[in-house]
Protein backbone atom coordinates (compact mmCIF):
# COMPACT_ATOMS: atom_id res chain seq x y z
CA UNK A 1 0.00 0.00 0.00
CA UNK A 2 1.02 3.61 -0.46
CA UNK A 3 1.56 5.20 2.93
CA UNK A 4 2.42 8.84 2.27
CA UNK A 5 -0.30 11.49 2.44
CA UNK A 6 1.57 13.85 0.10
CA UNK A 7 3.67 13.15 -2.97
CA UNK A 8 5.39 15.67 -5.22
CA UNK A 9 4.64 15.43 -8.95
CA UNK A 10 8.10 16.17 -10.33
CA UNK A 11 8.73 17.70 -13.77
CA UNK A 12 10.85 15.91 -16.34
CA UNK A 13 14.07 17.63 -17.34
CA UNK A 14 14.74 18.49 -20.99
CA UNK A 15 17.71 20.06 -22.77
CA UNK A 16 17.35 23.01 -25.15
CA UNK A 17 16.75 20.67 -28.08
CA UNK A 18 13.91 19.08 -26.03
CA UNK A 19 15.80 15.79 -25.59
CA UNK A 20 15.57 14.04 -22.25
CA UNK A 21 17.65 15.32 -19.33
CA UNK A 22 17.45 12.42 -16.91
CA UNK A 23 20.30 13.56 -14.67
CA UNK A 24 18.57 16.89 -14.06
CA UNK A 25 15.39 15.04 -13.18
CA UNK A 26 17.22 12.76 -10.73
CA UNK A 27 19.10 15.70 -9.23
CA UNK A 28 15.80 17.44 -8.48
CA UNK A 29 14.37 14.29 -6.87
CA UNK A 30 17.52 14.06 -4.75
CA UNK A 31 17.07 17.70 -3.71
CA UNK A 32 13.50 16.94 -2.59
CA UNK A 33 14.71 13.87 -0.71
CA UNK A 34 17.25 16.00 1.15
CA UNK A 35 14.43 18.42 2.02
CA UNK A 36 12.59 15.59 3.76
CA UNK A 37 10.18 14.66 0.95
CA UNK A 38 9.23 10.99 1.28
CA UNK A 39 7.25 10.42 -1.90
CA UNK A 40 7.47 11.57 -5.53
CA UNK A 41 5.47 10.97 -8.66
CA UNK A 42 7.65 10.56 -11.74
CA UNK A 43 6.50 10.60 -15.36
CA UNK A 44 3.06 11.48 -14.11
CA UNK A 45 0.80 14.44 -13.78
CA UNK A 46 2.89 17.43 -14.77
CA UNK A 47 1.42 17.40 -18.28
CA UNK A 48 4.53 15.95 -19.93
CA UNK A 49 3.70 12.27 -19.91
CA UNK A 50 2.12 12.10 -23.35
CA UNK A 51 5.10 13.89 -24.91
CA UNK A 52 7.37 11.06 -23.77
CA UNK A 53 7.96 8.02 -25.95
CA UNK A 54 7.92 4.53 -24.49
CA UNK A 55 11.70 4.44 -24.90
CA UNK A 56 12.09 7.66 -22.92
CA UNK A 57 9.83 6.38 -20.15
CA UNK A 58 11.89 3.18 -19.97
CA UNK A 59 15.09 5.25 -19.72
CA UNK A 60 13.69 7.29 -16.83
CA UNK A 61 12.61 4.11 -15.08
CA UNK A 62 16.03 2.47 -15.54
CA UNK A 63 17.88 5.45 -14.09
CA UNK A 64 15.52 5.57 -11.11
CA UNK A 65 16.14 1.90 -10.39
CA UNK A 66 19.90 2.55 -10.41
CA UNK A 67 19.47 5.26 -7.75
CA UNK A 68 19.40 2.81 -4.86
CA UNK A 69 19.18 5.33 -2.02
CA UNK A 70 16.23 7.12 -3.59
CA UNK A 71 14.31 4.05 -4.72
CA UNK A 72 14.89 2.29 -1.36
CA UNK A 73 14.09 5.23 0.92
CA UNK A 74 11.40 7.08 -0.99
CA UNK A 75 7.93 6.05 -2.07
CA UNK A 76 8.38 6.46 -5.82
CA UNK A 77 5.18 6.42 -7.86
CA UNK A 78 5.44 6.09 -11.64
CA UNK A 79 2.90 7.41 -14.13
CA UNK A 80 1.45 5.10 -16.77
CA UNK A 81 -0.83 6.23 -19.56
CA UNK A 82 -0.67 5.79 -23.29
CA UNK A 83 -2.86 6.14 -26.34
CA UNK A 84 -1.55 2.66 -27.23
CA UNK A 85 -2.45 0.06 -24.62
CA UNK A 86 0.38 -2.23 -25.77
CA UNK A 87 2.95 0.42 -24.82
CA UNK A 88 1.36 0.92 -21.40
CA UNK A 89 1.51 -2.86 -20.94
CA UNK A 90 5.24 -2.95 -21.80
CA UNK A 91 5.94 -0.28 -19.19
CA UNK A 92 3.81 -2.08 -16.59
CA UNK A 93 5.70 -5.33 -17.17
CA UNK A 94 9.03 -3.55 -16.74
CA UNK A 95 7.87 -1.85 -13.52
CA UNK A 96 6.61 -5.11 -12.02
CA UNK A 97 10.04 -6.34 -10.92
CA UNK A 98 11.35 -3.00 -9.61
CA UNK A 99 11.11 -1.27 -6.24
CA UNK A 100 8.74 1.35 -7.63
CA UNK A 101 6.11 1.70 -4.89
CA UNK A 102 3.04 2.23 -7.04
CA UNK A 103 1.52 3.56 -10.26
CA UNK A 104 -0.62 6.49 -11.28
CA UNK A 105 -2.81 5.05 -14.02
CA UNK A 106 -4.19 7.65 -16.41
CA UNK A 107 -6.41 7.28 -19.43
CA UNK A 108 -5.61 7.90 -23.11
CA UNK A 109 -6.35 11.41 -24.36
CA UNK A 110 -8.49 12.18 -27.41
CA UNK A 111 -9.51 8.67 -28.48
CA UNK A 112 -12.45 8.44 -26.04
CA UNK A 113 -12.63 4.74 -25.15
CA UNK A 114 -15.94 3.35 -23.92
CA UNK A 115 -16.27 2.52 -20.23
CA UNK A 116 -15.96 -1.19 -21.08
CA UNK A 117 -12.78 -0.58 -23.10
CA UNK A 118 -11.31 1.55 -20.33
CA UNK A 119 -12.04 -1.17 -17.78
CA UNK A 120 -10.16 -3.76 -19.84
CA UNK A 121 -7.26 -1.32 -20.21
CA UNK A 122 -7.19 -0.69 -16.45
CA UNK A 123 -7.40 -4.32 -15.39
CA UNK A 124 -4.69 -5.30 -17.86
CA UNK A 125 -2.25 -2.78 -16.34
CA UNK A 126 -3.22 -3.81 -12.80
CA UNK A 127 -2.52 -7.47 -13.55
CA UNK A 128 0.78 -6.85 -15.33
CA UNK A 129 2.26 -4.37 -12.87
CA UNK A 130 1.32 -6.08 -9.59
CA UNK A 131 1.66 -2.68 -7.89
CA UNK A 132 -0.67 -0.43 -5.89
CA UNK A 133 -2.63 1.72 -8.34
CA UNK A 134 -3.97 5.27 -8.12
CA UNK A 135 -6.56 5.88 -10.82
CA UNK A 136 -6.24 9.26 -12.55
CA UNK A 137 -9.49 10.57 -13.95
CA UNK A 138 -9.05 13.99 -15.54
CA UNK A 139 -11.63 14.56 -18.32
CA UNK A 140 -10.67 18.23 -18.61
CA UNK A 141 -7.31 17.12 -20.04
CA UNK A 142 -8.13 13.80 -21.71
CA UNK A 143 -11.76 14.12 -22.81
CA UNK A 144 -12.49 10.77 -21.13
CA UNK A 145 -14.45 10.54 -17.88
CA UNK A 146 -14.29 7.32 -15.87
CA UNK A 147 -17.85 6.77 -14.66
CA UNK A 148 -18.93 6.56 -11.04
CA UNK A 149 -19.89 2.92 -11.60
CA UNK A 150 -16.49 2.10 -13.10
CA UNK A 151 -14.62 3.67 -10.19
CA UNK A 152 -16.75 1.79 -7.66
CA UNK A 153 -16.18 -1.49 -9.50
CA UNK A 154 -12.41 -0.92 -9.69
CA UNK A 155 -12.26 0.03 -6.00
CA UNK A 156 -13.18 -3.57 -5.18
CA UNK A 157 -9.74 -4.62 -6.42
CA UNK A 158 -7.39 -4.50 -3.42
CA UNK A 159 -4.46 -3.08 -5.34
CA UNK A 160 -6.51 -0.04 -6.44
CA UNK A 161 -5.74 2.27 -3.53
CA UNK A 162 -7.25 5.57 -4.62
CA UNK A 163 -8.23 8.04 -7.30
CA UNK A 164 -6.67 11.34 -8.28
CA UNK A 165 -9.25 13.94 -9.29
CA UNK A 166 -12.59 12.18 -9.44
CA UNK A 167 -13.74 14.04 -12.56
CA UNK A 168 -15.20 16.84 -10.48
CA UNK A 169 -14.74 17.44 -6.79
CA UNK A 170 -18.42 16.94 -5.97
CA UNK A 171 -18.20 13.27 -7.04
CA UNK A 172 -15.98 12.44 -4.07
CA UNK A 173 -18.96 12.55 -1.71
CA UNK A 174 -20.91 10.18 -3.97
CA UNK A 175 -17.97 7.81 -4.24
CA UNK A 176 -17.55 7.74 -0.47
CA UNK A 177 -21.13 6.57 -0.12
CA UNK A 178 -20.44 3.59 -2.38
CA UNK A 179 -16.84 2.74 -1.46
CA UNK A 180 -16.68 1.35 2.05
CA UNK A 181 -12.93 0.72 2.23
CA UNK A 182 -11.05 2.93 4.70
CA UNK A 183 -7.84 2.45 2.71
CA UNK A 184 -9.18 3.94 -0.53
CA UNK A 185 -7.89 7.50 -0.85
CA UNK A 186 -8.83 10.64 -2.77
CA UNK A 187 -5.91 12.62 -4.19
CA UNK A 188 -6.20 16.30 -5.02
CA UNK A 189 -4.20 17.29 -8.08
CA UNK A 190 -2.35 20.41 -6.98
CA UNK A 191 -2.98 23.20 -4.53
CA UNK A 192 -5.67 25.22 -6.33
CA UNK A 193 -9.01 25.08 -4.43
CA UNK A 194 -7.39 22.63 -2.03
CA UNK A 195 -9.26 23.80 1.06
CA UNK A 196 -12.59 23.32 -0.72
CA UNK A 197 -11.49 19.89 -1.94
CA UNK A 198 -10.61 18.78 1.58
CA UNK A 199 -14.09 19.76 2.69
CA UNK A 200 -15.45 17.60 -0.15
CA UNK A 201 -13.49 14.59 1.17
CA UNK A 202 -10.09 14.67 -0.56
CA UNK A 203 -7.53 13.30 1.89
CA UNK A 204 -4.27 13.08 -0.06
CA UNK A 205 -2.30 15.50 -2.22
CA UNK A 206 -0.40 15.21 -5.49
CA UNK A 207 1.53 18.44 -5.12
CA UNK A 208 2.91 20.72 -7.85
CA UNK A 209 3.93 23.69 -5.71
CA UNK A 210 5.79 21.27 -3.44
CA UNK A 211 8.52 21.11 -6.08
CA UNK A 212 9.53 24.58 -4.87
CA UNK A 213 8.03 24.77 -1.37
CA UNK A 214 7.84 21.15 -0.14
CA UNK A 215 7.78 21.87 3.59
CA UNK A 216 5.23 24.67 3.42
CA UNK A 217 2.82 22.74 1.19
CA UNK A 218 2.94 19.61 3.32
CA UNK A 219 2.41 21.50 6.59
CA UNK A 220 -0.49 23.48 5.13
CA UNK A 221 -2.20 20.34 3.85
CA UNK A 222 -1.59 18.46 7.12
CA UNK A 223 -3.23 21.24 9.10
CA UNK A 224 -6.27 21.10 6.84
CA UNK A 225 -6.64 17.35 7.29
CA UNK A 226 -6.34 17.55 11.08
CA UNK A 227 -8.52 20.67 11.46
CA UNK A 228 -5.69 22.67 12.97
CA UNK A 229 -5.84 26.43 12.88
CA UNK A 230 -4.09 27.99 9.89
CA UNK A 231 -2.84 31.43 10.82
CA UNK A 232 -3.44 34.51 8.71
CA UNK A 233 0.29 34.68 8.01
CA UNK A 234 0.28 31.06 6.76
CA UNK A 235 -2.74 31.76 4.58
CA UNK A 236 -1.03 34.78 3.01
CA UNK A 237 2.14 32.80 2.41
CA UNK A 238 0.28 29.96 0.68
CA UNK A 239 -1.70 32.44 -1.41
CA UNK A 240 1.59 33.95 -2.59
CA UNK A 241 3.00 30.49 -3.35
CA UNK A 242 -0.08 29.47 -5.34
CA UNK A 243 -0.01 32.70 -7.33
CA UNK A 244 3.70 32.22 -8.06
CA UNK A 245 3.21 28.66 -9.31
CA UNK A 246 -0.20 28.72 -10.99
CA UNK A 247 -0.31 32.12 -12.68
CA UNK A 248 0.25 31.21 -16.32
CA UNK A 249 1.71 27.76 -17.01
CA UNK A 250 2.56 25.99 -13.72
CA UNK A 251 5.12 23.70 -15.34
CA UNK A 252 6.99 26.60 -16.90
CA UNK A 253 6.95 28.50 -13.60
CA UNK A 254 8.19 25.51 -11.58
CA UNK A 255 11.05 24.78 -13.98
CA UNK A 256 12.17 28.41 -14.11
CA UNK A 257 12.40 28.54 -10.32
CA UNK A 258 14.22 25.21 -10.05
CA UNK A 259 16.69 26.28 -12.75
CA UNK A 260 17.41 29.51 -10.86
CA UNK A 261 18.23 27.43 -7.77
CA UNK A 262 21.00 25.69 -9.70
CA UNK A 263 19.35 22.42 -10.68
CA UNK A 264 19.11 22.14 -14.46
CA UNK A 265 15.66 20.97 -15.47
CA UNK A 266 15.88 23.02 -18.64
CA UNK A 267 12.83 23.88 -20.69
CA UNK A 268 9.36 22.52 -21.34
CA UNK A 269 8.59 20.85 -24.63
CA UNK A 270 6.85 23.32 -26.90
CA UNK A 271 4.22 24.64 -27.18
CA UNK A 272 4.61 25.03 -23.41
CA UNK A 273 7.06 27.83 -22.82
CA UNK A 274 6.37 29.52 -26.16
CA UNK A 275 5.44 32.82 -24.49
Amino acid sequence: MLQETVHIAVPTGFFKDESLNIQGTIEHIRYLYNQGVKSVLVCGSTGEQHSLTLKEKMEILSHLVWEEELINRMEVIFGISSIRQLEAEELAKRICNTKVAGLLLGYPPYILPTQAEAMVYTKRIINLSQKPIILYNNPKRTGFDLSLESVVQLSKINSVVGIKEAGNKERVGLLKKHIKRNNFHFYAGGEVELEEKVLQGFNRLSSIAGNIFPIECKEWFSKMLTNQEITEQEQKKMKTIIEQVYQGSPLVNVKETINKRGISLGICRSPLGNV
